[in-house]
């Protein structure tokens, strides 16, 4: 009963200190905190579903960078992806997004597996403008908050999307492909798009055609 208040108690506060905080900052006080506790090349800890507290932050949904003119300049939010990056290097991920390391916050980071030598995209307030009508369902999902687990999740094969980069730069791209042997860079944007909205792959399971068969 005492740690499920204790929960309670930790939740209400992230909200309270968010809504409150965001009217002048983009993040939070507790937020600088995460992204402060550690140099510029060092990992986060990354939140894990098996953690109650964890758990439930990554149920939560993240909130936009403000002033996407000053992205560039902004200290915090520079220092934020940079240990994003080293974070998903050292974990081995193709994408990582700030509601996994505790910044409900808008950013996340993509391996563009469509692209020559495969560079790791940034993106910062991201909008899905438009998506095929049908979904596939892409094979071997994973992700680094639920450890030791894999499936099938359910997807467009198609994204129009818009978003910043860690420049200021405004970007406007149409991703496709749902193979892991070759393109799958609109899946991995679609993953990390609904981390900042508290949804998981698991959210999302399906079955591939032979297994409906079987």
């Amino acid at each position: 009963m005492k740690h499920k208040f204790f929960i309670i108690l930790t939740l209400l506060s992230l909200q309270v200190t968010a809504s409150f905080s965001q009217r002048t900052s983009s993040f939070t006080e507790r937020e600088l905190e995460i992204i402060g506790n550690g140099a510029e090349d060092s990992m986060f800890r990354i939140l894990q579903t098996t953690d109650p507290v964890d758990s439930l932050i990554l149920r939560m949904s993240s909130s936009d960078i403000l002033n996407p003119d000053s992205i560039a300049e902004d200290e915090a939010l520079q220092l934020l992806i940079s240990r994003l990056r080293i974070t998903m290097d050292q974990a081995g991920g193709v994408g990582i997004a700030a509601p996994q390391v505790g910044v409900l916050k808008n950013v996340f980071l993509f391996m563009r597996v469509d692209l020559p030598e495969s560079p790791v995209q940034v993106v910062i307030n991201p909008r899905i403008i438009s998506h095929a009508t049908e979904t596939i369902c892409f094979e071997r999902d994973g992700c680094l908050s639920i450890p030791n687990k894999s499936g099938n999740s359910e997807r467009y094969p198609w994204i129009d999307v818009e978003f910043w980069d860690e420049k200021g730069e405004f970007h406007r791209e149409h991703l496709e492909g749902f193979s892991r042997r070759g393109n799958f860079a609109a899946i991995i944007f679609q993953h990390e798009w609904d981390h900042l909205h508290g949804v998981l792959y698991i959210d999302k399971e399906c079955l591939l055609k032979e297994e409906l068969w079987n």
